[in-house]
């Protein structure tokens, strides 16, 4: 059937008649709030790079709870900025590291689902994410040793999720295997799968002052352009145990996104990183954009990709306006 028997307008006309036959919907369940703790600080500071994004001390877990859940937001990602940085980034899996500490205040205080990210790039004196040799590369398999301790350091402070970022061979299977002989074998894993070698994070590593001292990620992140190794990648997770799969960024790799929920059976993360966050703000504060439009728009975009659940640092202002 043609114009003008056919009308695609007619499911157009109103604002109601919109919502009846939309393909895609949003909604705050789908939201996870990154969120971060500096062990350093005793007022809540923020970060000129990521407008509106608070980092908190180590204190005020109820009230920072009741604020997050009071816009239906209900899960969030614990970062954390250590006291002490070292070439082992032994802060990452000390039992009162700033991150376990965190965890531990926000579950005594609130029942909001913490998502522990479990990384080394925090937490070391040169920003790599993990150990490394003489020659300043990391070394994976001494590496995801730690991280296996890091994982059951942070569900011994009550994560409900441990998030592995650092893009190390096999490190799923070492968290898994630490996480069961600890005794945590209910305790997921949510796999930083497919994460690419990125520009989008600049704004992330002033807030969590987590640059690499030298050098670059691009030995153990993925090229921006291999669609195929994101698939390997997330296929190795799942093989290893993965409980979800992530792709980050988002808005860049919405085709990685899409591919890899016509894939795989697994629920599917994306996030949208502090680079997609950061631009949107700029260009808000400058008058160029409708930033509530663009914010949703783009949020609308990650999840008609495939995306299941998405991490924003817009996690409050979208789940407040729906």
């Amino acid at each position: 059937m043609m114009y003008p028997e056919m009308r695609m307008r007619r499911l157009r006309q109103s604002e109601k008649m919109r919502e009846l036959v939309a393909e895609t919907r949003l909604h705050p369940s789908d939201f996870i709030l990154p969120i971060f703790f500096d062990q350093n600080i005793k007022n809540v500071k923020t970060t000129d790079s990521m407008p509106g994004v608070k980092t908190f001390p180590l204190s005020g877990y109820e009230k920072i709870a009741s604020d997050i859940q009071s816009s239906g937001v209900d899960s969030i990602l614990v970062f954390g900025i250590p006291e002490k940085k070292d070439a082992v980034g032994s802060g990452a899996y000390a039992k009162d590291g700033v991150v376990q500490k965190a965890i531990s205040g926000l579950k005594e205080k609130s029942d909001l689902l913490v998502i522990a990210d479990l990384c080394l790039c925090e937490y070391t004196d040169h920003g790599h994410c993990g150990v490394l040799d003489d020659d300043g590369c990391v070394i994976n398999d001494e590496t995801i040793e730690l991280y296996g301790r890091t994982a059951v350091s942070q569900a011994d402070a009550g994560a409900d999720i441990i998030a592995p970022s650092g893009m190390m061979d096999g490190q799923i299977a070492a968290i898994r295997r630490a996480l069961d002989d600890a005794g945590h074998k209910n305790v997921p894993i949510m796999a930083y799968s497919a994460k690419f070698y990125s520009a989008y994070y600049g704004p992330f590593r002033d807030v969590a002052n987590s640059a690499p001292g030298k050098g670059n990620r691009a030995g153990y992140q993925m090229q921006c352009g291999n669609r195929l190794e994101a698939m390997r990648e997330i296929e190795l997770d799942v093989a290893e145990g993965a409980d979800i799969i992530m792709v980050k960024p988002a808005g860049p790799y919405l085709d990685i996104i899409r591919e890899a929920r016509d894939r795989f059976d697994l629920p599917l993360a994306a996030y949208q990183v502090s680079g997609e966050y950061a631009m949107i703000k700029a260009a808000a504060q400058n008058g160029w954009i409708d930033e509530e439009r663009i914010m949703m728009e783009s949020l609308l975009g990650i999840k008609r990709a495939g995306a299941d659940m998405i991490i924003t640092y817009y996690a409050e202002e979208a789940a407040r306006m729906l």
